[in-house]
């Protein structure tokens, strides 16, 4: 394979200086990075082969700390996001540091350049192909992850990471990184539409909304026919090149309501539901016209026992409201956690 094959010789710039490990502790404590991508480092154990020593898989992710921050620190125009460890960490375990510097490093101002712009707009953009390929080949299933209002926030990681964060057989992971350095930049979504398309039954036998569907396609099979996938992929992308989609993807962005937008209208909707909330509209809900406008510009006259009343009302209500938003808040989907565990 082509990832197992590379030859070269590291960077030449003088801030090599022998390998990325000699970037240091100056280069920690200058970088506004490195926190994260500690963090991050550390939660990637399993990303590393099982059984490994762990004095062995320790000085690895000591290296791939070095290596993005050195890749950082020599190319200031690109931004760390959250999966871009996934990425590095692929290439040091099979060509080591010093080769998967040089490789990431290039890949950084290429391949993955979009997803280290300071926003995501660029990264979403992308993601919105998705759609408009799914519309070429499979319109009911278009029609009903549309209708689901499911969105694209699914395959966020699948894209950004090249699926090394969701595959557990590193052999797959390898595979696809040789497919996807050997063509398009986007060729990574066109592979996530094929996976969509290849599960066409278990979408449309799902309950038609967000978090079902959600749900999902948030959890890959791991054993997909790697090689058919592979073909299907190259062969939508002739048919459907990245010129033709271009519209439909810029339309998507205008017309998609995603995952995203949808947890924010239940965050509205369960703060409507707050009993000061409910209260008041019940109590305009009574009014008569005249009154309301009435009650706009002065004070409605209440005795004590009216007042004692509703607050005994209130308490009721407000008890039973916020058991409901809590049970609702509970169940409403953390993206981050889903997509980085």
């Amino acid at each position: 394979m082509a990832l197992r094959s590379a030859q070269g010789d590291g960077p030449t710039s003088p801030r090599w200086d022998g390998g990325a490990e000699k970037a240091g502790k100056n280069l920690r404590q200058l970088s506004k990075d490195y926190q994260q991508v500690l963090l991050d480092v550390r939660r990637s154990l399993r990303r590393f082969p099982p059984g490994m020593p762990e004095e062995q898989r320790e000085g690895l992710q000591e290296e791939l700390i070095d290596i993005i921050l050195l890749i950082l620190e020599r190319n200031p125009q690109l931004h760390y996001y959250q999966g871009y460890h996934d990425i590095v960490v692929t290439f040091l375990l099979v060509v080591g540091e010093r080769l998967a510097t040089s490789l990431v490093e290039k890949l950084s101002t290429h391949h993955l350049r979009d997803f280290m712009d300071p926003t995501m707009d660029n990264t979403k953009h992308i993601l919105n192909y998705l759609m408009p390929i799914i519309d070429q080949v499979n319109p009911e299933l278009h029609d009903f992850m549309q209708s689901a209002e499911v969105g694209t926030i699914f395959a966020l990681s699948w894209l950004i990471t090249w699926f090394g964060h969701v595959l557990s057989d590193f052999r797959h992971v390898v595979r696809l990184y040789d497919f996807f350095l050997a063509c398009h930049p986007l060729m990574p979504i066109y592979f996530a539409a094929v996976i969509v398309l290849y599960r066409e039954q278990e979408v449309l036998d799902c309950d038609c909304d967000m978090a079902s569907v959600h749900h999902l396609l948030s959890q890959i099979p791991q054993d997909l026919p790697y090689e058919t996938l592979i073909s299907r992929a190259g062969d939508l992308f002739v048919q459907f090149p990245p010129s033709e989609l271009a519209r439909e993807a810029a339309a998507q962005q205008q017309a998609e309501r995603t995952a995203a937008s949808t947890f924010k209208d239940f965050e509205l909707a369960s703060a409507q539901q707050r009993p000061d909330m409910v209260l008041r509209q019940r109590f305009r809900g009574l009014l008569r016209p005249e009154d309301r406008t009435k009650d706009v510009l002065t004070k409605p006259r209440t005795n004590r026992f009216v007042k004692l009343a509703v607050m005994g009302l209130t308490v009721a209500l407000g008890a039973a409201a916020l058991a409901v938003v809590k049970s609702a808040l509970e169940w409403a989907p953390k993206f981050q956690l889903q997509l980085f565990p």
